[in-house]
This record gives structure tokens, C-alpha cells and sequence, in this order.
């Protein structure tokens, strides 16, 4: 498939694929014409590159993993990788939840009658 359809098909932007393609995190081949044609796979490489980022992962991070996600590589290091990722977003979730803990508390307080306050303190929520 050529660019602008592996686009459309997974809601990424060409200049974003061609982001992918100079950080090595994506392949195509090339047609006589110069066109990039994307094997049919591709969508699913772009779903967990999108995937990956919004985990917070960084381009090298993601370039770091990609041979362990293709079951090319299987060792200690890359498995020690692999879970200090998980690990590092098991922490963003925990922070997450938390936030979103001190939040409710917030709206809890804030819909109170008898709170009639004008300004929320998230820091001492």
C-alpha cells in the first residue's frame, strides 16, 4: 500500500510515517516511480509505534524494543528492557490514578452545599 493510504487506514499523518521511516521504526520499499509502498502488515507496526508513544516512550526507546516485540531478539538484556518499560509505566498509571484520586476529592468537596468555594487547592486536595 502506498503512503497516503497506510495514513488513512491508521489515522497517522504521512509526514508523521516519514517521521517513522528516518527514525528507522518503519519500512517500506520503494517503487520505479520513487513511491513508498508499505507491506500490508504495516498498519499494525503503526498502531503499536502509536501505541508506544502515548506510553510515553521515546523514538529510540521504541527502536530499542521493536526486534524483542518481533520475537527477534530474546535475551536478558532485551527482556530487562522490556520490563523496566512495563515497569516505568506501571509507575505513570500509579501516578495517574492518583491524580485522578485528588481530583475526584475535589469535585466531591467543590458540590458540597456547604462548600461555596470559589477556588480549589489540587495540592492540599
Amino acid at each position: 500500500m502506498r503512503i497516503g493510504e497506510l495514513a488513512a487506514r491508521t489515522g497517522v499523518s504521512v509526514r508523521a510515517l516519514r517521521y517513522y521511516e528516518e527514525q528507522q521504526l518503519l519500512t517500506s520499499l520503494r517503487s520505479g516511480g520513487g513511491q513508498r509502498q508499505y507491506p500490508e502488515d504495516a498498519a499494525d507496526r503503526v498502531h503499536l509505534i502509536q501505541t508506544l508513544y502515548a506510553a510515553g516512550l521515546s523514538s529510540k526507546t521504541i527502536l530499542d524494543l521493536l526486534p524483542c516485540v518481533d520475537a527477534k531478539v530474546n535475551t536478558p538484556a532485551s527482556r530487562a528492557l522490556l520490563r523496566a518499560e512495563r515497569d516505568r509505566i506501571d509507575r505513570r498509571i500509579s501516578e495517574l490514578v492518583a491524580a485522578r484520586e485528588r481530583l475526584d476529592a475535589v469535585i466531591t468537596s467543590s458540590e458540597s452545599p456547604a462548600s461555596g468555594c470559589t477556588h480549589v487547592d489540587l495540592a492540599s486536595a
